[in-house]
């Protein structure tokens, strides 16, 4: 079991044990020993499920990434190919089986597609020769992975490109199969809302995929009263903002992948006296970040302007607990004490580690290039001089600055007035593809085909309006003790958050005007409940609604969403799910073309 997962209203390792349950079915089909070679990608989702230690109870003795020619050598009789159904992958493994055939005794191979079996792989593998070859050629649904306890992903790296830019909705068809097995588990979710096109069409496959099972309805109480269905393309503007929360800086600077972060090792190593800083370590510090964690889980989602006081005060209580060995007299007091250092030694360690990462975060946060984007930015959302040619995009691009951070910030200045004048556009795009090179071209047009970078339709500014209406922008902010959402980017309230908190009261119906402005359609469907399964709330109980982000969410989202959750007077619990955790580079970075 996984602690962390069971904290919420919503107990996720329900469906971690199920994932788990049919990981462990698959393997024992294979009997003997085993190997296992994966697609580099899913090693990270799958550790979130599986531990090494699970696939060597089921004789899984060696594991190889999957690359060209020769496989290492391993004495084993089954060798497991755990793939995404990717046809430049196929070819791979067509290589590894047929030196294997040549190398002598032979061996039992498999093919486990995650998440799904495709025909045009398996029709590959035929033309290569190789697909007698395998005994099981299964699939295993791992579409919705448990983070932490309110936080689902699909880690599906390249959802909103396919939706946005390559129309091909494989994405959409898995996120509906990841809530049906949602539903399976967890009962069947009463009311289903959504904005815009992807998640019209999402909710339209969940409603056939559930005429189609009609006979296969669980008698499950339904443990989530709502479904927000949210496409990313309603809100564009949230990703490309800086997200000043303590996670989203750290994804920001360093990069989150499956819980981990790796940091300079400098900050991590052990100060020892008269050292002279010699045998400084040189491998990256990892690190996993989740709510198991009692300190990250209580500063993750502050404003990183309020983290600073509660690690000193955290610094005081652990240092105050440590004292408290001097005045243990009595045998029992000692004993007492030594039962209590494992927990303090932990809570040592972690404050230990997050006073560095600080450190590091405010070395960037307190540069003058950081604070000159942040005005910048903020200028943008508040509505200040987004029609003109800005002169900071203007020297970074003269200055050479990476490529990704001047795309975010001229996105961003567009996205905020509703599309650029076209002279303005054009002067943006011959400075980028003169200082950057030509190669980039296509990623001007993928952003414009995606909506992130585009000219202004007839003259109108709506991003005002919704600005106003939705009370984006709020000045006063308080970053210590917030009242509102807006303190996840000091004075931006996301979009998609406000949406989710204006669903829940007083409903959309106060909204209708904007909702119109933004893209794609909304609506409303009701999943009729089998008779006995209505269920009564108490008085004072929450509503939980789960809120599907469609092509991507950042951490400074989550942490809006969790701040709603938390209110006294809020009356919703939000359980987060996406099918991928973003932040502005990621995101841009997805939408790039790779220069030939």
């Amino acid at each position: 079991m996984a602690a962390h997962l069971s904290y919420g209203r919503v107990n996720l390792n329900v469906l971690r044990e199920a994932v788990r349950r049919e990981l462990r079915e698959f393997l024992d089909k294979c009997a003997g020993s085993k190997a296992i070679v994966w697609d580099e990608y899913l090693t990270g989702p799958f550790g979130l499920i599986a531990q090494y230690s699970l696939l060597k109870e089921h004789e899984v003795e060696k594991m190889f990434t999957l690359k060209g020619s020769r496989l290492p050598a391993a004495d084993v009789k089954n060798i497991i190919f755990f793939v995404r159904p990717r046809l430049e992958l196929m070819d791979i493994i067509a290589e590894n089986v047929l030196s294997e055939d040549r190398r002598g005794p032979a061996r039992d191979f498999h093919i486990l597609f995650v998440p799904r079996r495709s025909l045009l792989c398996e029709q590959r593998l035929k033309d290569l020769g190789v697909l007698g070859s395998f005994i099981h050629r299964e699939e295993y649904g791992l579409d919705l992975i448990p983070f932490d306890g309110d936080l689902l992903s699909m880690e599906s790296e390249g959802a909103f490109r396919e939706c946005y830019l390559e129309s091909d909705q494989t994405s959409l068809y898995h996120a509906a199969k990841g809530l049906m097995t949602l539903q399976a588990l967890y009962g069947t979710i009463p009311q289903i809302f959504g904005k815009g096109e992807c998640a019209r069409q999402v909710a339209n496959m969940m409603i056939r995929m559930k005429r189609e099972f009609t006979g296969s309805q669980n008698a499950i109480f339904p443990v989530f009263d709502n479904l927000l269905l949210l496409d990313r393309n309603v809100d564009l503007l949230t990703p490309l903002a800086t997200q000043l929360t303590y996670e989203g800086l750290i994804d920001e600077i360093y990069g989150i992948q499956n819980s981990y972060v790796k940091l300079p090792p400098e900050k991590f190593a052990p100060k020892k006296q008269g050292d002279g800083g010699k045998d400084l370590p040189t491998e990256a510090k990892k690190l996993q970040l989740n709510s198991a964690e009692e300190l990250y889980a209580e500063i993750r989602d502050k404003n990183f302007n309020a983290v600073g006081s509660v690690l000193s005060k955290k610094a005081k209580v652990i240092s105050a607990a440590f004292e408290e060995r001097h005045h243990a007299k009595t045998v029992g007091e000692i004993k007492q004490f030594v039962s209590q250092l494992p927990h303090m030694q932990a809570a040592r360690g972690s404050l230990a580690n997050h006073t560095s990462i600080a450190e590091l975060i405010k070395d960037v946060t307190t540069s003058e290039d950081f604070f000159d984007k942040l005005t910048v930015e903020q200028e943008f959302m508040s509505g200040i001089d987004t029609d003109k040619v800005n002169s900071y995009i203007e020297d970074c691009i003269a200055q050479k600055h990476p490529l990704i951070k001047v795309l975010r910030l001229i996105c961003l200045q567009s996205v905020c007035n509703s599309g650029l004048k076209q002279k303005v556009l054009d002067h943006y795009k011959r400075e980028v593809l003169q200082t950057y090179g030509y190669e980039h071209l296509l990623t001007l047009h993928s952003l414009e085909k995606a909506g992130l970078l585009k000219p202004q339709a007839g003259g109108r500014n709506s991003y005002p309006t919704i600005r106003k209406t939705l009370r984006l922008w709020m000045d006063d902010v308080n970053e210590q003790s917030p009242t509102d959402i807006s303190y996840v980017y000091s004075g931006y309230a996301p979009l998609s958050v406000r949406l989710a908190q204006l669903l829940s009261r007083p409903g959309w119906r106060s909204i209708e005007e904007v909702l119109r402005i933004l893209p794609g359609p909304h609506f409303e469907e009701r999943q009729p409940l089998p008779t006995g399964l209505q269920k009564k709330r108490q008085p004072g109980e929450n509503r939980v609604t789960l809120v599907f982000f469609l092509g991507g969410v950042t951490f400074a989202e989550i942490a809006a969403l969790r701040f709603l959750s938390q209110l006294e007077d809020g009356g919703t619990e939000y359980v987060i799910a996406t099918t991928k955790l973003v932040n502005g580079a990621t995101w841009i970075e997805s939408l790039m073309e790779r220069p030939l």
